[in-house]
């Protein structure tokens, strides 16, 4: 996973060149108006792990989620 960030520039999103490959299908979490979005190194890290889980497949579908949660 690679983690860059970026300035809205217009209807695009400039980031340094070189940062994302061409092509990099992206997703945007963005901090509303005087809202601050950081992560801390430990929250960060357990991010990256559930990303690199999601890319294993490793993943409950909602369906099983609602039904656990019906189950409680």
């Amino acid at each position: 996973m690679l983690i860059t960030t970026g300035k809205v520039s217009g209807d695009t999103i400039e980031v340094e060149p070189g940062s994302l490959p061409e092509g990099t299908t992206v997703t945007i979490l963005a901090p509303e108006e005087n809202e601050v979005f950081q992560l801390g190194t430990e929250d960060e890290a357990r991010l990256l792990e559930a990303v690199a889980e999601a890319q294993r497949g490793e993943v409950v579908s909602a369906t099983e989620v609602l039904n656990q949660i019906r189950k409680s």
